[in-house]
């Protein structure tokens, strides 16, 4: 079973499931699933081989979209999904094999295709900090800047570093050995008939209007939205307007 963040108290809405992305935990979702349980419970996840949860040597969308059903079960309800990312296409491929589990899916910048936006040199960057010297997290975070310029990012990995043990809580050989899985996305003959919303950052290149017939075609009830002046990270960059549109979106 995933580790799991809870917040809030179950009431008749139904559960809200956060899904992070490569490299991220539930605990990055912490201030936005503390907001939103002001109306419904809500579960912020480890993905498999990130933060508490177990290890594996596999790291493929079909066996993600499994944990994710194993912890919706757990619930004994259908739940609403918000997924990021990597943890987009783990909550598109749920919502493909197990429809049942879901009433609404908010997809966070991702689209159901392969992309090369390969991330294999940011766990090279991550293996070249040498944690014996590491104190305190700035300490790593000054190493990462020698090969990672965005302040952002060097801050975002930093937060997966168990200080006291001096250890990444990723298993980076296992990601970078399935990382061309965690690039595509699996075949599969179903659709999902329930509301479903793009979300996407105005600045990311992620979601393209070449990607809406396959879109489309999977998720005939997709809807499609912008959050401006936000990038990829956009419940990060713009978590306010991040918030507001998906309350409106999750409680329509």
């Amino acid at each position: 079973m995933l580790n799991m963040l809870t917040f809030g108290e179950k009431t008749s809405r139904p559960p809200l499931l956060i899904v992070h992305g490569l490299f991220g935990s539930g605990r990055n979702w912490s201030v936005i699933a503390r907001r939103l349980a002001d109306t419904r419970q809500v579960i912020a996840v480890d993905m498999r081989n990130h933060g508490d949860s177990f290890w594996s040597d596999a790291h493929g969308y079909p066996d993600m979209a499994d944990d994710l059903a194993e912890v919706i079960r757990t619930l004994d309800a259908p739940a609403d999904v918000i997924g990021h990312s990597m943890g987009g296409k783990a909550s598109m491929t749920l919502a493909l094999k197990h429809p049942d589990l879901l009433n609404r899916l908010l997809v966070a910048d991702i689209a159901p295709v392969a992309y090369g936006h390969d991330q294999s040199q940011f766990i090279a960057a991550m293996r070249s900090v040498d944690l014996s010297g590491v104190e305190k997290r700035s300490d790593a975070t000054e190493q990462l800047a020698r090969t990672v310029e965005d302040k952002t990012l060097q801050s975002f990995f930093t937060q997966s570093l168990d200080i006291k043990e001096r250890r990444w809580k990723l298993n980076l050989d296992t990601l970078e050995a399935e990382m061309p899985k965690v690039l595509g996305f699996p075949e599969i003959d179903a659709r999902f008939e329930r509301p479903t919303l793009f979300l996407s950052g105005s600045e990311s290149d992620y979601v393209l209007p070449a990607h809406r017939n396959r879109i489309r075609t999977l998720f005939p009830k997709a809807r499609f939205a912008r959050i401006t002046g936000a990038g990829h990270w956009l419940h990060a960059e713009k978590p306010r307007e991040f918030e507001a549109s998906a309350r409106a979106f999750l409680d329509a």
